[in-house]
């Protein structure tokens, strides 16, 4: 290698922290985004003025700030969010990635494609009428796709003259349902997204409100890399590529390189730690972690890298990289949760391809349990689940139900709940490559099924 000294990895002076937003329709969710960029002083003049001429076009007397994030011509027309909109914008503290996300219920995939990234979730809730079912609906999802953070901003808090007791109820109802879906963290934030108040800047018309703005908890909150840089359990390392080059004329001291390039997906790595391979079983240590500024003595989660290895070991694209004190495990059948994205319905016995990080394998749905009533005001998820023994069961476009899969080959794909990066999946047609469900392994339980590899 060359003579770089080798550092320890620093944490960077402003982090990205990826959100996402969701809401009934009409809540407010693209004119809190358009706020937010407005407020942090995030729109070009240009982008500005031509929004300023279409709401002068409309007859409104204000700007209309969702259409910074509503592009789609239908958008425009129909006055709703329909695909998920991404915006990129930062500030001193922070870069921030967000996805607007739709509203109606027959977009519920879209909310599940932009929250399944999410450092933290914004969930609108209209004051007027507070918590209703496609707010049970968005905060299930958030709880099934543990996203870490979760911020209720109660919008239009305005039309009802800025009144304590009601945003305090909803506050309330909504502390009680998120206990019950296993979600430590949700914070209610009273806005006005319309006229600025508790967005960017702290309201004088909400004293009894001392808690922090919405943006104020996006600066602080945790992200889920810097979080998973700090997990309980062992580094993960989901291999992308194996870099040996080729070129006769590269410099003698690389031809015997061989380095295995991933994404640090969770944990610490350093060098001297000992590593299994999986879904072989193999293990080693690990001799070096390269980066393109040079090397490192460790490397956290969020981290690009290619990692070294003490022995010449067969490792390949797909493989996963782990601590050997808490290795991942390989399986060859599972339960997940998934959420339906095709309009094609699922049924049991279909064949499908398992994407899970780099890795495709075969597998064969060998179960569909039930599928989630996320209506119910009161139920968990455990307890939401419809059950039943309909050898005719089928998923339908936008429901989230329990299936059971067979693979083809061993995948050390691991329990979402304690494993977000490890533990999540694609399900992919055999035929046209189209995705037809995201899905979130279960939790382990103990056995040994298919082939003598574990269940989970």
């Amino acid at each position: 290698m060359t003579a770089v000294a080798e550092r320890t990895t620093q944490r960077p002076l402003t982090s990205l922290l990826r959100f996402a937003t969701a809401g009934s329709v009409d809540d407010g969710k693209s004119t809190l985004v358009g706020r937010l960029l407005h407020d942090t002083k995030s729109i070009l003049a240009d982008a500005y003025e031509a929004v300023e001429r279409v709401s002068r076009a409309r007859g409104a007397e204000t700007v209309d700030l969702a259409l910074l994030t509503d592009g789609l011509r239908a958008e425009r027309e129909q006055g709703i969010t329909i695909d998920v909109a991404y915006r990129y914008f930062s500030t001193p503290a922070r870069t921030f990635i967000l996805a607007d996300c739709p509203g109606h219920v027959q977009y519920t995939r879209n909310t599940v494609t932009g929250a399944s990234t999410a450092d933290a979730l914004i969930v609108l809730v209209d004051a007027r009428y507070g918590v209703v079912e496609q707010t049970r609906r968005h905060l299930a999802v958030a709880a099934l796709l543990r996203v870490p953070h979760v911020i209720v901003a109660v919008n239009k808090i305005d039309l009802i003259d800025f009144e304590r007791a009601p945003f305090e109820h909803i506050a309330a109802d909504v502390a009680a349902h998120a206990a019950k879906l296993g979600m430590p963290d949700a914070v209610a934030v009273p806005v006005s997204a319309l006229e600025g108040d508790n967005v960017v800047e702290r309201s004088e018309r909400t004293p009894w409100y001392d808690g922090p703005t919405v943006l104020e908890l996006l600066e602080t909150v945790p992200a889920a890399d810097e979080l998973a840089a700090v997990a309980a359990g062992g580094w993960r390392v989901p291999v992308q590529y194996v870099l040996r080059p080729q070129d006769a004329a590269i410099s003698p001291e690389f031809r015997e390189y061989r380095g295995y390039a991933g994404r640090v997906a969770e944990g610490t790595v350093r060098v001297g730690d000992e590593v299994v391979v999986q879904p072989s079983g193999r293990r080693t240590t690990v001799a070096g972690i390269d980066t393109a500024d040079g090397p490192l003595t460790e490397a956290a989660a969020g981290t690009s890298i290619a990692l070294r290895l003490s022995d010449d070991i067969d490792v390949a694209r797909g493989d996963l990289l782990s601590a050997a004190g808490d290795a991942a495990l390989p399986v060859k059948n599972f339960a997940a949760h998934v959420a339906w994205l095709a309009e094609r319905p699922l049924r049991l016995r279909e064949r499908v391809l398992v994407q899970h990080g780099s890795s495709l394998v075969q597998a064969m749905v060998v179960g569909i349990e039930g599928k989630l009533d996320i209506s119910l005001p009161g139920g968990t998820l455990d307890a939401s689940i419809v059950p039943g023994d309909d050898p005719e069961r089928t998923l339908e476009l936008n429901d989230i139900g329990v299936v059971t899969l067979q693979l083809a080959s061993p995948l050390a794909i691991e329990d979402y709940g304690n494993h977000r990066r490890t533990g999540a999946f694609c399900l992919v047609d055999p035929q046209d490559g189209n995705t037809l469900a995201a899905g979130t392994a279960r939790a382990a339980v103990p056995g040994t099924g298919v082939d003598g590899y574990l269940s989970i």
